[in-house]
């Protein structure tokens, strides 16, 4: 159970129906989790806690309609894949991956050749495909040499993915993810904005890997610091996160950059840092207004909601929103877990947060 289904609601905004980034109409997300062995380490060999997140922007194909995409880099020391094309174009023709640190090589190839195998033109009779892939290291819990995430569990992220809820916590890319000194792992939520007889929707899935245990804060509240005692994860010095975001408003790439740029408010308000070491990277997309693979006709007529509209304020405030419960969302889904040399994630103490907060006001 999420936090808000024990009772702690955070942010103004109401959730969509299901909380999760699917609540944005055609988006879809898709799990293959990799849990087996354990003991020492056995480099290439095991055990292995690690998996692959697969996110569709739309029901179709995002080679053959391409959607308008916004990138925001909080810290840049990551491994991804594609982000620059995103950065310049402003448009996204992948489904989005996310997966453990060294799997992103692999996990990039299997994207394309899912890509050709739905677009035989590619690179033949057309041009050549971005695919986007993200991470965050698995390496405390997981054999992260070993790569375990090959080419048939990222077709069968890929093909499973579906709307509706979502799994969280040890599922997927976040199988073998801590944050905060705890386990963490896949979140996501959701706010539904309205204003002048519009609405929109707009949600996010989180990746969280990040924070020390001193740091973490629920509802302003400083609980990592009440709860006291040291982390069992080894001292965090860098740690990562993945934020998607994604919206059914009619937004241009720069409006969604800006949108982008807000998630770190969201973070902050959990006890993120950004440390020298984090890989913190959001990118945001919205499904509405997509642009066709040929330039046929070469102008088009779209609708766009203007920055400084109440709806705009409010798709910002979602935002910060939105991640911070999905972080929260990503701690409080995951259990405890052992990984390899006997590294130990223990869950949050959600009842204790509950109390701590309670007394707290």
């Amino acid at each position: 159970m999420t936090l808000r289904e024990r009772g702690l609601a955070t942010g103004r905004l109401p959730p969509g129906p299901n909380n999760t980034i699917t609540d944005v109409a055609g988006v879809r997300v898709g799990h293959v989790t990799l849990i087996r062995g354990e003991g020492p380490l056995r480099p290439g060999m095991g055990p292995v806690r690690t998996g692959v997140t697969a996110i569709w922007p739309h029901a179709g194909d995002p080679f053959r309609e391409k959607v308008k995409a916004g990138l925001h880099v909080i810290n840049g020391f990551g491994k991804t894949v594609g982000l620059s094309q995103v950065a310049e174009l402003g448009r996204l023709e992948t489904p989005i991956l996310l997966t453990n640190t060294l799997n992103v090589g692999l996990v990039a190839d299997a994207l394309v050749s899912e890509m050709i195998a739905a677009n035989p033109e590619i690179g033949v009779t057309t041009g050549t495909v971005n695919p986007v892939v993200g991470e965050c290291s698995d390496a405390w819990l997981n054999d992260i040499q070993g790569r375990h995430v090959g080419a048939d569990h990222v077709a069968q992220a890929l093909r499973e993915a579906a709307g509706g809820p979502v799994a969280g916590g040890s599922v997927g890319a976040g199988t073998g993810m801590t944050a905060f000194g705890y386990k963490a792992g896949i979140g996501c939520s959701s706010r539904e904005v309205a204003a002048e007889g519009l609405s929109f929707t707009l949600g996010t899935l989180v990746l969280a890997n990040f924070g020390a245990r001193g740091d973490l804060a629920i509802a302003g509240v400083p609980v990592g610091r009440l709860l006291g005692g040291e982390s069992a994860v080894e001292p965090v010095t860098g740690g990562s996160v993945m934020v998607v975001l994604a919206t059914d408003a009619p937004l241009g790439s720069r409006q969604l950059g800006r949108l982008a740029r807000r998630a770190q408010v969201g973070l902050a308000r959990t006890g993120s840092h950004a440390f020298h070491g984090s890989g913190d990277f959001v990118l945001a997309f919205s499904t509405v207004n997509g642009e066709p693979h040929l330039p046929h006709p070469s102008v088009r007529q779209e609708s766009r909601l203007l920055d400084h509209s109440p709806l705009f304020d409010h798709l910002l405030r979602g935002v910060a929103e939105a991640v911070e419960e999905a972080v929260y969302n990503a701690l409080v889904l995951a259990g405890a877990m052992t990984g390899r040399d006997g590294h130990h994630a223990a869950a949050l103490p959600v009842d204790q947060v509950l109390e701590l907060i309670d007394r707290e006001g």
